[in-house]
């Protein structure tokens, strides 16, 4: 592609030089990225849960999996469910028959993946947009391991990157190079930008997955609003969704003590954590945006799972689905 625009909404764009060996706590790779298909074994995202899994119990049967097709009609014979006779053509002809299903070959998976600035933070281990990549790339490599196609929308504040779903190792790679680039893309000294709304990543993942797809959203979920709540909920009436939110530790817990000078580039801010009515609105600020997201859990039944940039990221999703925790 000649166009800049095209290549970058296409993922295509180069990845800039960090030198060779950034600190992977605040860079992913993709070699690092592709390393953790191996590690990806131990995770199900099928409707049948571990008894542990956040998925299990209530969230069970929004878990449509794979579907069932018409194939025919024939003859009942000795030996066959009387669940799958037609009654009606039966009733017709005067001769019982049954119908045939044969399984749907796959479920489509659709993985939106949040590189935006606000993404690129941590306190304690790693980047917010670390973690969303590493979960990413071990949900899509499960997902391929499981026979079922892979697509996903990666996104920053300047580019969106579409993959429509395929089943093949090589869509795959260019989606986990996408994660990968637009990771690498992220800097503390870039100019100000507008910011990209969820929005506009979730209509577009309303445009490919119109029915039975699995949607999994890797998010801090900054900048939403009604129309976020709208697009989250129409997604989940026809799809299955999985919300990762991706939280640091400092938005819990807010250290006291804490006198620090933040700029945007043009303007700075001098925060005090020693202030009470500064620690306030800034827990009010980080907790409000997560219990609004665990508020979408209650109303439309769709499962969050916080996944905290202050821990590595394999073993909290293996808790979250009720699997016995492996080493990274």
């Amino acid at each position: 592609m000649r166009d800049p625009a095209a290549r970058r909404r296409a993922g295509l764009t180069s990845q800039p030089e960090l030198g060779d060996a950034p600190d992977p706590r605040i860079y992913t790779s993709l070699h690092h990225l592709r390393g953790l298909r191996s590690k990806a074994t131990s995770l199900r995202f099928l409707p049948r849960q571990p008894a542990r899994s956040v998925l299990s119990g209530r969230h069970a049967s929004r878990l449509r999996g794979r579907g069932l097709n018409f194939e025919e009609l024939r003859d009942y014979l000795p030996g066959d469910d009387v669940r799958t006779i037609d009654w009606k053509v039966t009733a017709r002809t005067g001769t019982p028959y049954v119908r045939v299903y044969t399984e749907e070959r796959d479920r489509p998976a659709l993985l939106l993946v949040d590189q935006r600035m606000s993404m690129f933070f941590g306190s304690r281990l790693n980047m917010k947009s670390v973690t969303a990549a590493e979960a990413a790339a071990l949900a899509a490599f499960r997902i391929l391991d499981q026979g079922d196609r892979v697509g996903g929308i990666v996104f920053g504040d300047q580019t969106i990157a579409e993959f429509r779903p395929q089943r093949a190792g090589r869509a795959v790679n260019r989606l986990i190079s996408a994660i990968s680039t637009a990771n690498q893309m992220l800097r503390a000294d870039v100019p100000p930008a507008p910011v990209l709304p969820l929005n506009e990543p979730l209509a577009a993942a309303a445009r490919i997955a119109k029915k039975d797809h699995l949607v999994i959203v890797f998010s801090d979920f900054d900048e939403i609003d009604d129309q976020t709540e709208a697009l989250v909920r129409r997604l989940a009436m026809t799809n299955d969704v999985i919300l990762f939110a991706i939280t640091d530790p400092i938005s819990r817990v807010l250290p006291e003590g804490l006198k620090l000078v933040v700029s945007d580039g043009d303007l700075q801010a001098e925060i005090d954590t020693r202030s009470g009515n500064v620690r306030s609105a800034l827990a009010d600020m980080t907790s409000g945006r997560l219990a609004q997201v665990l508020d979408w859990s209650k109303r439309f039944d769709v499962p969050v799972l916080p996944l905290s940039a202050g821990e590595p990221t394999l073993p909290q999703i293996q808790h979250l689905l009720g699997h016995k925790r492996s080493v990274q």
